[in-house]
């Protein structure tokens, strides 16, 4: 059964078209080492919630919008396989130095498939 990374994060709203560009470049990156399916996602309806929301959850500030991510994997192991490859491949130097929201307030994590339909 496949494997997911999911991703939650704040981007600056006037940042919008860099993060496009950033996330298409990356894409590119990723399916080259292995994965399957490659997903950004910009906010729309995203409202805070009170005791736990995506907004609170990354300290979504008001001239932020929230973004929702998943990369899709044949498996853990190509997860992990593919994750070291992207991190050393030199297409994403830039997407590290260079990022248009800031990391620290990302979410983020890798998941078993438990349903899919």
């Amino acid at each position: 059964m496949a494997y997911v990374d999911g991703f939650v994060l704040a981007v600056p709203t006037a940042n919008r078209e860099a993060y496009r560009k950033l996330a298409q470049d990356a894409m590119v990156v990723f399916k080259d080492h292995g994965a399957l399916k490659f997903v950004e996602c910009w906010g729309d309806d995203v409202p805070p919630g009170k005791v736990t929301s995506f907004p609170l959850a990354v300290q979504c500030k008001e001239d932020e919008t929230v973004v929702f991510s998943w990369i899709v994997w044949p498996s853990r192991e190509t997860r992990d396989e593919g994750h070291k490859k992207v991190m050393a491949d030199p297409r994403m130097e830039h997407a590290m130095k260079d990022a248009p929201f800031d990391g620290k307030r990302m979410i983020f994590g890798g998941f078993d498939v438990l349903v899919e339909g």
